[in-house]
């Protein structure tokens, strides 16, 4: 009879540190992946957006959650690695079993994490990755994949317009990040939508994502008749570019797109640089709206700073995906992402939007502008 007792006793303990192990089957949560770069080359981004999903998060569970459940959020960091981030999508979706994944920020990364969506059937939704195809390709829309950003198509297309009808240019020159999908989308774009509207690209340079030394590009383009520069990429290099150009003596305004919308810009360029630099954006701290307002504040209460862009993405992306699970009425990864395929005027602090059917946003785009170092303008620019 001990015997018995004492086997019985070992199942029931065993069985309790498996399901330990195995994470919250709590039926008052809900459980929601945080996939980001946390750290790598890229974490600024990362960081600043899981700033806003946490905020968001936070706003959520205080005013009692999603019908009563609060979230529980699952947080890894990809380390700015699109294997690392194909393997945590993997983790939290089959061994965490959330219920849907947010991130990661990156185009590159994200897209790398939509096989393990559609394969599980769980959203993976991003704030951030702007790439063409992410949500939808030539074999039609992925399914279980969402984007609240505008795209690298609309980006160069409206950058191409502002500098043409904003700022009456008639000759550009693009200095490109050939090395990603975002450089080459967005250079592609502007420069289509800005000689369709009439204006010329007179050159195009290329780099690739680590150089520090653009002399040599800038000495070639120096002595050229042209009216704006525009620079398809991240601030890790454009911050450089717009230093060793102004330093130069080059004094053309600058145009960029939200690869920009980072501190690291003003701290890579210098405030001296950084005069009549434009970029887009998703987001300004500049905008009166009492929403935004309003979310500024809490940030800054929660964190003793500014957001910017990417915290803002990230804030309306935690907010969009719960809308979403609340609207479903339940915790099933189909009705969630049925749900989120439906999303008309969600109204969110970097706009207003419904997604379309290709899962990406209708929404407008912000043009920035710099001057000494410091956002001075915004406005909006329909789609």
């Amino acid at each position: 009879m001990k015997k018995i007792v004492s086997i019985l006793l070992l199942v029931v303990l065993t069985t309790t540190l498996i399901s330990g192990c195995g994470g919250s089957s709590n039926a008052n949560e809900i459980k929601i992946g945080i996939n980001y770069e946390l750290s790598g080359e890229v974490a600024s981004y990362g960081k600043a957006s899981v700033d806003g999903i946490e905020l968001a998060i936070e706003e959520i569970n205080a005013k009692g959650g999603i019908d009563g459940k609060k979230i529980k959020a699952i947080k890894y960091d990809n380390k700015s690695d699109k294997s690392l981030a194909t393997t945590l999508a993997t983790k939290l979706m089959t061994q965490d079993k959330v219920v849907a994944v947010l991130g990661p920020a990156t185009s590159g990364a994200f897209k790398a994490t939509i096989p393990e969506a559609m394969k599980n059937k769980v959203v993976v939704a991003t704030g951030s990755a702007t790439a063409e195809g992410v949500t939808s390709d030539e074999n039609g829309v992925k399914e279980f994949a969402f984007r609240i950003c505008f795209s690298d198509l609309y980006q160069g297309t409206a950058m191409a317009n502002y500098a043409l009808k904003n700022m009456n240019a008639t000759k550009a020159v693009v200095i490109m990040d050939n090395s990603s999908d975002y450089g080459k989308g967005l250079a592609e774009n502007f420069t289509k939508t800005f000689e369709a509207g009439g204006g010329k690209v007179v050159a195009t340079e290329a780099f690739v994502a680590g150089d520090t030394d653009f002399n040599a590009i800038l000495t070639k383009i120096k002595g050229q008749d042209f009216d704006v520069i525009f620079i398809p990429g991240y601030y890790n290099e454009a911050g450089l570019i717009i230093k060793q150009a102004r330093a130069q003596g080059i004094k053309t305004p600058i145009l960029g797109a939200d690869g920009f919308g980072a501190p690291e810009l003003v701290e890579l360029a210098g405030t001296d640089a950084l005069n009549d630099v434009f970029f887009s954006s998703h987001f300004s701290s500049l905008d009166k709206d009492p929403s935004v307002i309003g979310f500024i504040e809490s940030f800054k209460a929660k964190y003793g700073k500014e957001p910017d862009q990417f915290a803002a993405l990230g804030y309306d992306l935690a907010m969009f995906v719960a809308d979403g699970i609340r609207r479903a009425g339940s915790t099933d990864t189909v009705a969630i992402k049925d749900a989120l395929a439906a999303t008309k005027d969600f109204r969110g602090v970097t706009g207003t939007f419904s997604m379309d059917e290709n899962h990406d946003p209708v929404k407008a785009v912000v043009v920035v502008e710099i001057q000494n170092g410091e956002y001075v303008r915004s406005e909006r620019v329909a789609q």
